[in-house]
């Protein structure tokens, strides 16, 4: 099957890499799920992968999460019981930060009071993000989606509803843990975000793990966010290796950077990834 050459050492752009078999080769690209609409990432590399590729996987369909009724069932999932407030789960001191936070960004302490803290947490780390300019539709899912051909498959490896699960399914503490980092790092995520986005477009997944796993302490955290999906990934580019084509899987970046990462998991499977950009 025709593939790309091997990357070579003055190679730059986000990571790319393949797992390959005789008949069927798969493409791991990273993703950052919303950009800066000026950033420049589209090298030839991905652009030839993509081209190859009879399918597009994504983490989960194209749009879906911003889809108007698929909206109405996050908000739904993210209330607390009527009996329960936000800001009564957290200590006095976690409270105090909480609500100088939400005061800095300019919002009413009482905004979140009826959701869980999972969902207070995103919507603390994403409004710094989209004051800063960074917008899902310049997202590399979305631009990769109106790039691929109308004759390439779509699938996805999750739904929507399957990340809201998981996330409403942390115990409290973990919750809270996930609130708080954000509390945290509310006046700094542009900044980190904006470091993130250096070291994905320079390819360096190292880097760009040190920098994303600085907020993930918490052990049930890192554990459902993070390493059962990429082991459940791990098992898909398995068992999707005996069906021959050529694959482009689109995925956050933090999954294919660090320790127990996605290629970490295949090559415990005895799949040989290599990197070609």
């Amino acid at each position: 099957a025709q593939a790309i050459p091997p990357v070579q050492e003055a190679s730059t752009g986000p990571a790319l890499w393949k797992v390959a078999d005789e008949d069927t080769t798969i493409y791991l690209f990273g993703t950052v799920h919303a950009l800066p609409k000026e950033v420049d990432w589209y090298t030839g590399a991905v652009e030839n992968a993509l081209a190859l590729s009879g399918t597009l996987v994504t983490e989960i369909p194209a749009g879906a999460a911003q889809d108007s009724s698929m909206q109405q069932v996050i908000i739904g999932k993210a209330m607390l019981p009527a009996d329960q407030s936000l800001r009564t789960l957290l200590a006095e001191d976690q409270a105090a930060r909480y609500e100088a936070a939400m005061t800095g960004l300019g919002l009413p302490v009482a905004a979140f009071d009826r959701f869980e803290p999972w969902f207070a947490g995103i919507s603390l780390s994403m409004l710094p993000l989209a004051r800063a300019g960074y917008q899902p539709e310049s997202g590399v899912e979305m631009v990769i989606e109106g790039l691929a051909g109308q004759a390439t498959q779509r699938q996805a490896l999750e739904t929507v509803e399957f990340q809201l699960s998981m996330l409403d399914r942390l115990d409290a503490d973990s919750q809270i843990a996930f609130l708080m980092a954000a509390v945290e790092n509310v006046d700094n995520i542009a900044g980190m975000m904006d470091r993130m986005v250096e070291e994905w477009l320079e390819g360096d997944a190292d880097g760009l793990a040190e920098l994303m796993n600085q907020g993930l302490t918490d052990p049930e955290l890192a554990e459902a966010l993070l390493y059962s999906r990429n082991r459940s990934w791990a098992d898909w580019i398995e068992a999707r290796l005996d069906t021959p084509g050529t694959v482009f899987i689109a995925v956050g970046a933090g999954h294919l950077a660090g320790e127990k990462s996605v290629q970490d998991y295949l090559e415990e499977r005895r799949l040989e990834v290599e990197r070609v950009q």
